[in-house]
């Protein structure tokens, strides 16, 4: 069994050389259809609170500081020391410029899929933390993206609101 050091190191290296090939969205595309197949109908039964639950056991698993509130038809969860990030930071090579869009490459396309809308702040790649946003409503995930953008850089925010949507006044 190889340890998750050397597992997060290695695939670092594995985003670099793909994202060097035009590649690595297409990976996050195959990482999502097999989140997909654990998670999906759960997520779409139970909506946020299947989501909420199912963070709570990565919290556990994946030994994450990590904040999670839950309540008022919103997730808000807040990543405050990702351990793999860490992992990647804490030896001589650097991150993927690309590394954190891990974790929206999957769940975007299962929270669409869920009927669900999610927003992100990435923050930066040289930093193990990020904060992100589920609604089971389109109205409240638009203001929180356009709330977003008001206070960091486009590049840091994530969503898979519908672009109509974003665009209307």
């Amino acid at each position: 069994m190889i340890p998750s050091d050397h597992f997060v190191r290695f695939y670092n290296e594995v985003f670099k050389f793909l994202d060097t090939r035009g590649l690595l969205h297409a990976y996050f595309d195959d990482v999502a259809r097999y989140a997909a197949s654990r998670n999906l109908e759960k997520f779409k039964k139970g909506g946020l609170q299947a989501v909420y639950d199912h963070y709570l056991v990565i919290r556990k698993e994946e030994n994450c500081d990590l904040d999670l509130e839950f309540g008022d038809g919103e997730l808000h969860s807040y990543m405050r020391k990702c351990p793999s990030l860490s992992k990647v930071l804490d030896n001589d090579a650097s991150a993927s410029p690309s590394y954190c869009q891990h974790c929206p490459g999957w769940s975007l396309p299962v929270s669409t899929a869920a009927g669900l809308y999610e927003v992100y702040d990435l923050m930066e790649p040289d930093q193990p933390h990020c904060e992100s946003w589920l609604y089971d409503d389109a109205d409240r995930a638009v203001k929180k993206y356009r709330e977003l953008i008001e206070t960091v850089p486009v590049s840091r925010a994530k969503t898979n609101i519908p672009p109509a949507l974003l665009e209307e006044a």
